[in-house]
Order: structure tokens, then C-alpha cells, then sequence
């Protein structure tokens, strides 16, 4: 029998999608409060690959990612996952909110070797970690990232792939 051993920590990231920048800010002050510190904070690009989005978020849309100085471990994924949607639900709660859902927060976690994202719909290739949230391996990384079959479109491009090498390099400076 093997031994149990404890997990790696990880690094908690965030991708969030809306249509105005004020609202990025917004939540990451949210985020901040709840996680603390954040060591990168990506330039806000286009996000143009689906329009899955748009009748609860508007277009057109925007995408930012924040990475977190403090590591966490694993196993906290699902309770994060809540988190961001208490967040979400209080800032579309706001009387300024134009829409539904004026900003969507994913996050997920990057080890050295995999960027693994948080979701609260079943798939055949996500595992549910607690309480309806799933993860899934969104990309591997073997000299370079790796896209797999399942990869959403967006991650796959290689578009978000300077973001992810200069949190996973803060990782593991860090660990």
C-alpha cells in the first residue's frame, strides 16, 4: 500500500469575461478580498470565439486573467469555484448590473505540469471534486503547452498561453 502524501500547492487563477472593464475591476477587488494579493494581472483582450455568452453577459465581450500570490492547495478548487459564484450573483445583484450576468468568473488552478479549470456542469471528461463542481485538465504542459480533444477553443489558440508561462513560472520560483 502507498503512503498518503500531501498535494503540491497550486496557483489560483481567474479568467473573467464581461463587457466593460468597470466591471473587471469590481470583481477583482471582490477576488482580492477573498484570495488576496494578486502577483499578475493580464491586459484585457478581446474575447471573440463564441457568442455562448452574450445574452446573459452582452458583446461584445472582453476577457481578463488574474493570477494570486498566495498559493493554495488542490483540494480547495470546489469550494473557490462557490465562491466566485456568490460573487458573480452579488455584483449582478447591483442596480447598475445592465445584464444578467455582468461579469463571469472562472477560475482554476496551474501545477507545473497542467492548467486545470473549475465548472459546475458535468462533461464526460470532468470529475466532480464537491457539492456539483467539476474540474477538468484543460491543458497539459510538456515543453510547451498541450491542447487536448476537450480544450475550449479560446485556451486552445495559444492566445492565453504568455499568461499561463508567467503564472506557471511564479509557481515555481515560488514552490
Amino acid at each position: 500500500m502507498t503512503d498518503e502524501t500531501t498535494a503540491r500547492k497550486v496557483k489560483l487563477i481567474c479568467g473573467m469575461i464581461s463587457t466593460d472593464v468597470s466591471w473587471f475591476d469590481m470583481a477583482e477587488s471582490k477576488l482580492v478580498a477573498e484570495f488576496g494579493p494578486v502577483d499578475i494581472s493580464w491586459p484585457v483582450m478581446d474575447f471573440d470565439f463564441t457568442d455562448y455568452y452574450d445574452s446573459q453577459t452582452g458583446s461584445p465581450l472582453l476577457r481578463k486573467f488574474l493570477a494570486f500570490e498566495k498559493l493554495i492547495f488542490p483540494d480547495r478548487l470546489a469550494g473557490v469555484k462557490r465562491k466566485t459564484n456568490e460573487l458573480e450573483t452579488e455584483l449582478a445583484s447591483r442596480p447598475d448590473a445592465p445584464v444578467p450576468r455582468p461579469v463571469n468568473i472562472d477560475p482554476g488552478y496551474l501545477a507545473p505540469s497542467r492548467l486545470i479549470l473549475a465548472s459546475m456542469k458535468d462533461f464526460s471528461h470532468r470529475i466532480c471534486l464537491d457539492g456539483g463542481v467539476y474540474a477538468e485538465v484543460t491543458l497539459l504542459y510538456n515543453r510547451g503547452w498541450q491542447v487536448l480533444p476537450w480544450t475550449f477553443p479560446d485556451y486552445g489558440s495559444g492566445r492565453y498561453f504568455e499568461f499561463l508561462d508567467s503564472a506557471r513560472e511564479l509557481l515555481i520560483k515560488t514552490l
